[in-house]
């Protein structure tokens, strides 16, 4: 592999190469590369359009699979649908994302829709992570799509992260809870130059004593854009929270549009927003230990985002 593309693996799976025993599917410029498949974990090639259909058995406890996705060439856009069946019971942790490195002048553009099915009382952590580069003046384009069906007594953690390289985004999430369900939504985004992102998460909580809670943390630089709209909607006795904080610089524009409804009488529905600059007194007290503005900003967003 070439030296480019394993550091886009590292960025985006978090290791160099898989650990012996590790499920994963490597992904690259439009089709598999490599595959390999557990016990408790089996990874088959949809057979009528690309993808795979990952199955984890209720006897997975605490393993892990990969599903990385990496372009290198200039000019591809590549659609992928990825189905993750959980049986009642398993623990998993999924980590997927995908790196563009683009140095030619056309688009590159990924895909990916990702359809969870989540078991009974079973435990989910999923990462995705989402990174360009390049020198050419080819865009950079990432449009996730993630539906979630989440049986009675179900856990979910998502953490996604996008914080360099991707010119436009649009992230489309839609997850429908059933009773006794539990959420976690985090998604940490940084945008510069003039890019673009767009973020939709809609969680529907229709089963009792369902609950979510969705936390986006973002720093718009430049001329960038930023749009997140997160929608909660309770048909049960349900409790969802939903916080959104920005920090904005230079000329770059935030909106953060919450949406909450309540359909039943026993839904506690609560939704925060807040976009401001940096802290300036936060930027004195860097600068006084011998940091430049540039370097303390950098501190401090850092600290934000993680």
């Amino acid at each position: 592999m070439h030296e480019t593309d394993q550091e886009l693996l590292a960025q985006i799976a978090g290791i160099r190469g898989f650990q012996p025993g590790t499920a994963f599917n490597l992904r690259q410029n439009g089709e598999g590369v490599e595959r390999h498949s557990t016990p408790n974990i089996q990874i088959t090639p949809k057979s009528d359009q690309p993808g795979i259909d990952i199955h984890i058995s209720a006897q997975t406890n605490e393993e892990e699979v990969h599903i990385p996705v990496i372009l290198t060439k200039s000019g591809i856009t590549d659609v992928v649908a990825n189905d993750f069946y959980i049986e009642a019971g398993a623990k998993v942790k999924i980590i997927a994302g995908c790196g563009i490195h683009n140095d030619g002048c056309d688009t590159s553009e990924h895909n990916g829709i990702h359809t969870f099915h989540i078991g009974k009382n079973a435990k989910v952590t999923y990462i995705e992570k989402h990174y360009g580069e390049g020198n050419g003046d080819g865009k950079r384009i990432l449009n996730p799509s993630t539906v979630v069906y989440m049986d009675e007594g179900a856990y979910m953690e998502m953490d996604s992260a996008q914080i360099k390289g991707v010119d436009s985004t649009k992230r489309n999430m839609q997850c429908h809870l059933k009773a006794d369900t539990k959420l976690m939504i985090s998604e940490r985004l940084m945008t510069h130059g003039k890019q673009n992102a767009v973020s939709d998460v809609s969680v529907f909580l229709n089963g009792e004593n369902s609950s979510v809670r969705i936390i986006s943390r973002s720093v718009g630089k430049d001329e960038s854009v930023q749009v997140f709209h997160p929608i909660a909607v309770g048909n049960a006795m349900c409790k969802a929270h939903i916080q959104c904080d920005s920090i904005l610089m230079d000329q770059a524009k935030i909106s953060s549009i919450p949406e909450i409804t309540a359909n039943h009488v026993d839904a506690q529905i609560v939704h925060e927003a807040a976009i401001g600059k940096i802290n300036s007194e936060q930027l004195i007290k860097l600068e006084t230990f011998g940091l430049a503005e540039e370097e303390a900003e950098a501190v401090i967003v850092e600290g934000f985002l993680k």
